[in-house]
Formats: C-alpha cells, sequence, structure tokens
C-alpha cells in the first residue's frame, strides 16, 4: 500500500468460495482528512471517491462508485453483491474503530490444536457446553443460533445454586478464522438486562475473536469493548479489566482441558 497520487495498493481477497481475489488499485487524489480518490485497475474497473466528514466526535463516511457502463455497474451490484460487501465493510471498519478504544479488554492463548477445532469448540452447542464460563460455574442451558443476527442464549449455573443469564447476538462468522458478537446479560427471555454484580457495568460489549494457526496450534484472540456506553460505564469495563483477566483466564483453562480429552 503506497498511499500517494499515482501509488498503488495490491492485495488479495480470500473469497468463501476458496478462491483467491487479487486486487490492484491506483490513487488518483489523496486530501487529508477529506477525501480519497482510486481507480480498482483489476477485474471490473472503475473509480472509487471516499469522503470523510467530520460530525463533532463522529465521522460519516460516503462512498461512491463511478462504472464504465451501466451495465457493468448492475451486473457488480447483482453478481457480486458488491453493496452488501460495501456494508459488511464498513460494519467490520466501526468494530475496528471501536476496538482500538482506549478501553480495549485483550486476551490471548495458544491451544495445541488445529483452528478448525478450535473454532468449533466456540460454535457448536456440544462442545460449548462443556468448557465455557468461569470455573465452578458450568453452563446448564445453552441454545446456539450461528448466523449473523442470531444468538447464543446459556445459563451459568452459580456456586450459590443461583443461574446467570447472557446472549450473544453473532454480527460476523468467517469459520475458521474470525468471529465478532455483541454480548450482554440477560434473562430467560432474552431480555438484556444489567449486570446483576455491577449495575454500572455496560450493557452492551462487543467482541471479536480471531484464530491463527501456525505449525498445527491455534492462537485465540480476544478483542472486548463497550458498545453504546456511557463515561462511567467504560470506566467500570476498564477497571474491571483484572477480574476479566482472571475470569477469562479459567475459561480458557478449562478449554484447553477439553481439547485435550476430545482428541
Amino acid at each position: 500500500m503506497d498511499v500517494r497520487p499515482g501509488g498503488v495498493w495490491e492485495f488479495v481477497m480470500h473469497g468463501p468460495d476458496g478462491v483467491d481475489y487479487k486486487n490492484r488499485i491506483v490513487y488518483d487524489e489523496i486530501v487529508k482528512p477529506e477525501r480519497l480518490v482510486y481507480t480498482h485497475v483489476s477485474g471490473p474497473i472503475f473509480k472509487a471517491t471516499v469522503d470523510f466528514t467530520d460530525q463533532g466526535d463522529k465521522t460519516a463516511v460516503r462512498v461512491s462508485m463511478v462504472f464504465e457502463s451501466a451495465e457493468l455497474r448492475n451486473r457488480v451490484a447483482t453478481e457480486f453483491g458488491a453493496i452488501e460487501g460495501l456494508h459488511d465493510t464498513l460494519s467490520r471498519l466501526g468494530d475496528q474503530l471501536a476496538t482500538a478504544d482506549r478501553a480495549e479488554f485483550v486476551v490471548t492463548r495458544v491451544f495445541d490444536a488445529p483452528r478448525d477445532v478450535v473454532f468449533r469448540m466456540w460454535t457448536e452447542r456440544e462442545h460449548v457446553m462443556n468448557w465455557f464460563g468461569p470455573k465452578g460455574c458450568p453452563i446448564s442451558e445453552c441454545t446456539i443460533d450461528l448466523r449473523p443476527g442470531g444468538a447464543m442464549h446459556y445459563a451459568m449455573r452459580m456456586p450459590d445454586g443461583g443461574e446467570m443469564w447472557g446472549k450473544w447476538i453473532y454480527r460476523e462468522i468467517v469459520p475458521p478464522e474470525r468471529l465478532s458478537f455483541v454480548s450482554s446479560f440477560s434473562d430467560r427471555e432474552q431480555r438484556v438486562t444489567r449486570h446483576p454484580m455491577a449495575p454500572g457495568w455496560p450493557l452492551e460489549t462487543l467482541s471479536i475473536l480471531t484464530f491463527m494457526e501456525l505449525d498445527g496450534k491455534t492462537t485465540v484472540t480476544m478483542q472486548g469493548v463497550p458498545l453504546n456506553a456511557s463515561e462511567d460505564e467504560r470506566a467500570t469495563f476498564t477497571n474491571g479489566h483484572a477480574s476479566m483477566q482472571m475470569g477469562w483466564t479459567g475459561t480458557l483453562d478449562q478449554l484447553d482441558e477439553y481439547l485435550k480429552k476430545a482428541e
């Protein structure tokens, strides 16, 4: 990526069909921080303009593309799903910006198992039931609707015999590479509730999991950040990093032990 007028950006997108799509763009205009103009010169040719408009503490991003013909524009939109794809791309940009926040919580663990196996541990009910949750708080109920917009809804049995409910609303599912979801505490009817022991906790947290494999081992990195939270809620989340680290360490210890048994 050579970001200057006349500079070139080359990248490869790995499609869900297993095909690698090579892309090459040439930058035409760069006006920091207001506008980018570039031409996509590989595959369908088009000129794109990206405008960044300051709206106080927010930024509006507008992307427009001009094709050589209306026929080509329509084919790219219908056959390649360009409109939906751009919405997905900008959604991921929002997720990336959120996790770059100062309140971000990160935990990483290496597991001695292939990533397709590790990914299934996080997404299949029969596996989740056997390891998920802090030590001493096993999962007693769980349903998983694994699709964007679907939910994992679960109950943890607490040491005092009570139950604590939670849910994940899936945003992105890219087996076996990436999983993102919005997590919250809930009740049995899946209604969002406050943290039962910390009323100042954010109602929603965005979590992004990435799975990277090297030499048969898988590194799982989880990034979490408050979503739509007040300053007080963000402060509560930041102050809770140490306890979250302890809780996730115990949870991932259980996943590590379960993976050894599952082999």
